[in-house]
């Protein structure tokens, strides 16, 4: 006989009110074990939700737009089994069947165009005192001071998301105390025919690329931002990294440059532990861990996976982890806890070119570490010329926390771990 089983959501992490962003099934249709049956999107990562049995589904309890949390019931599916004599009365009820493994973030890039857009804009104001929003929203609102009263909703039925929140407050940045002309505002951005001008395409960002602008635009708002540049003579350590690829054993993950980044700025951050730190109100919160994160690029947008302890792993561990975390994000397979918890962030642009930028902090965190592409250059070494492979190097931090001497010293501590390795041992 068949067994109906309703199929829940597992757990997400802190993830509460999650929207299905896809439904992959409808009723009737055979679906077999693991079978993705339909896609929630998280602030940072897209995730599949597999069948946890094979059978037929014959209720669908959920739609485009629906907000789910762990438990919530999805469909039910009428599994298959072996047949016997039982009357169908005495069929059991349905059993409740929570997935044994979270769900596996999808692999598949985002549509170009939607169709719809599930966060319709509220059409009226907010009550006082009724704002609809989730515990990690009205945490955020409260960090920042914003009572959620004020803050116009765009989530569905009123709801107030993350960028709504965000985008309350570069407002008030925006239009704060000036003598001159009042500061412009989103609501009166210059607005533009385009069509009138040709044949235009109009593409939706994705979740994750609209949470980043806005969390890197309340960065850039709030945090006075500053940026060091530096250079690294990296002509050994990139021989040492090729030579270390070399001898590493078939399928093991390689030593990349930004490997070593990653474990040049665990050592500076223990020798320097003011960018190992949080600004919290008025006070400074001094961290004894050193998880740094690092920039990779996704179908989706910009993702920051972090790795733990860095102070305490060695570069073929980093990179074995790196290596994964990367593969994760790039499938779109990230959990939440794997982009938590940071202290420091690496972003790299040598794999695509540039001599430097000038990267956005990553908050909470104080300062983050942006590298370019290695180039050969002429250097003088007091006798005569000579090629070096030269790596560019920029440190942007918060001036609230640190200054520009410290900076100095901490990006020149970077470059010359990089020049000389042999400074990890110290």
């Amino acid at each position: 006989m068949s067994q109906s089983m309703e199929v829940v959501l597992p757990d997400i992490g802190d993830y509460k009110d999650v929207p299905v962003v896809e439904v992959n099934v409808s009723v009737g249709d055979e679906v077999a074990i693991d079978t993705p049956l339909l896609s929630i999107e998280s602030d940072k990562a897209t995730m599949e939700v597999p069948s946890p049995a094979a059978g037929t589904v014959a209720q669908l309890l959920i739609e485009v737009g629906t907000r789910v949390s762990q438990g919530s019931v999805l469909m039910i599916i009428e599994g298959r089994g072996k047949t016997d004599a039982a009357p169908a009365a005495e069929a059991p009820e349905p059993e409740r069947v929570a997935l044994q493994n979270a769900a596996a973030p999808s692999q598949q890039p985002a549509p170009a165009v939607l169709a719809v857009d599930s966060r319709a804009p509220a059409e009226q104001p907010q009550p006082a005192g009724a704002a609809h929003a989730s515990p990690s929203v009205r945490a955020l609102a409260r960090e920042l001071g914003v009572t959620l009263d004020s803050v116009r909703p765009t989530g569905p039925k009123g709801r107030i998301l993350r960028e709504d929140v965000a985008a309350f407050v570069n407002g008030l940045v925006r239009s704060g105390p000036a003598t001159g002309p009042a500061a412009r505002t989103p609501a009166d951005w210059p607005k533009a025919d385009f069509e009138k001008y040709g044949a235009v395409e109009r593409l939706p960002l994705t979740r994750i690329q609209n949470l980043t602008g806005a969390n890197l635009s309340r960065s850039w708002s709030v945090i006075p931002h500053v940026t060091n540049f530096d250079r690294a003579d990296v002509t050994e350590a990139e021989a040492f990294r090729q030579l270390a690829n070399a001898e590493a054993a078939k399928g093991a993950a390689k030593l990349t440059m930004v490997s070593l980044l990653i474990k040049a700025a665990a050592l500076a951050l223990q020798q320097h532990p003011r960018f190992n730190s949080s600004l919290e109100g008025d006070e400074l919160i001094l961290k004894r861990y050193v998880h740094i994160g690092f920039a990779v690029d996704t179908p989706k947008g910009l993702v920051v996976p972090v790795i733990r302890d860095c102070d305490q792993k060695g570069l073929r561990q980093i990179a074995a982890e790196m290596r994964s975390l990367a593969d994760k994000a790039i499938a779109g397979q990230l959990a939440s806890g794997d982009m938590q918890g940071g202290c420091f962030s690496v972003s790299s642009l040598g794999g695509v070119g540039g001599q430097g930028f000038t990267p956005i902090i990553n908050a909470p965190e104080v300062a983050i570490l942006g590298a370019g592409r290695a180039a050969t250059e002429a250097v003088w070494n007091g006798r005569e010329f000579e090629p070096r492979l030269v790596l560019p190097l920029s440190l942007s931090w918060d001036h609230r926390v640190v200054d520009g001497v410290a900076a100095a010293r901490f990006l020149g501590l970077v470059a010359s771990v990089l020049t000389d390795l042999r400074r990890f041992a110290l």
